[in-house]
């Protein structure tokens, strides 16, 4: 039987007439604005999370490539059993060393091209004396410790060498190491103090490995955030420590 719509209720014709194309157009308008709303939401927290990882990644590096400098230099020229053991005999002459009871070498200018220099620093473990190498590591037995930092100019790696070993990758994102050697130039003075900056260069030219009484590093880290406006492309990270029993004045 046909239906008169005329005859049916008003809201009854108006459920049964559908959508125009206006309205149409307007919901798909409408969704397409929440789509674009969430689309940049989404956006969004994936830079921030991005920002935050490489910020993450950097601090982290940051402290891996400073701790282990630190420990390792903090320690340079260390042997056990003084009683028994001297300078001269626990740390002889071997090469890159000139003479015995030297525990801090290093090689380049300041002013040198990236990756920079390099630092080799040896010292005693009697074992069990947590007294760590540049890998981190601690020995169960007494050995000898000789260590070299590096950056690898092709990788961008603080670069660990021990006991001329194979190369142990560290942190990452690193641009360049540069180093002063803080020394007492002065063969009068018994203060113990810095009197001169130095670069490796600068050292071996004066003969001043024995008067080494601190290291300062610098590391040049590339910046994970440098696309983002207001950024440097790079971050510079500095610290100067001092070499065991060699700071401090003598009284």
């Amino acid at each position: 039987m046909k239906i008169n719509q005329s005859s049916l209720p008003r809201s009854t014709r108006i459920a049964h007439r559908g959508f125009t194309l206006i309205e149409l157009m307007i919901a798909v308008l409408i969704a397409l604005f929440l789509i674009g709303g969430l689309l940049t939401l989404v956006s969004g927290m994936k830079r921030a999370s991005v920002s935050q990882g490489g910020q993450s990644q950097l601090q982290d590096n940051e402290r891996l490539a400073a701790s282990l400098i630190t420990g390792v230099i903090q320690s340079a020229g260390y042997f056990y059993d003084p009683t028994v053991n001297t300078a001269a005999t626990a740390l002889p002459v071997v090469a890159p060393f000139t003479f015995a009871g030297q525990s801090i070498f290093g090689v380049g200018a300041w002013v040198d091209a990236p990756p920079g220099n390099s630092i080799t620093v040896r010292y005693l473990t009697k074992g069990n004396d947590n007294i760590i190498n540049c890998t981190g590591n601690t020995s169960a037995v007494p050995a000898s410790f000789v260590n070299t930092f590096r950056v690898d100019a092709a990788t961008g790696d603080l670069i660990c060498v021990l006991n001329g070993g194979a190369p142990v990758h560290l942190a990452t994102g690193i641009q360049n190491l540069q180093i002063y050697y803080g020394v007492q130039t002065d063969p009068a003075a018994t203060t113990h103090s810095v009197d001169a900056y130095l670069d490796a260069a600068a050292v071996t030219a004066g003969t001043y490995w024995a008067n080494v009484i601190s290291v300062k590093i610098r590391l040049t880290f590339v910046n994970p955030l440098a696309n983002q406006p207001s950024q440097p492309a790079t971050i510079v990270f500095e610290r100067v420590i001092d070499a065991m029993n060699k700071a401090g004045v003598s009284t």
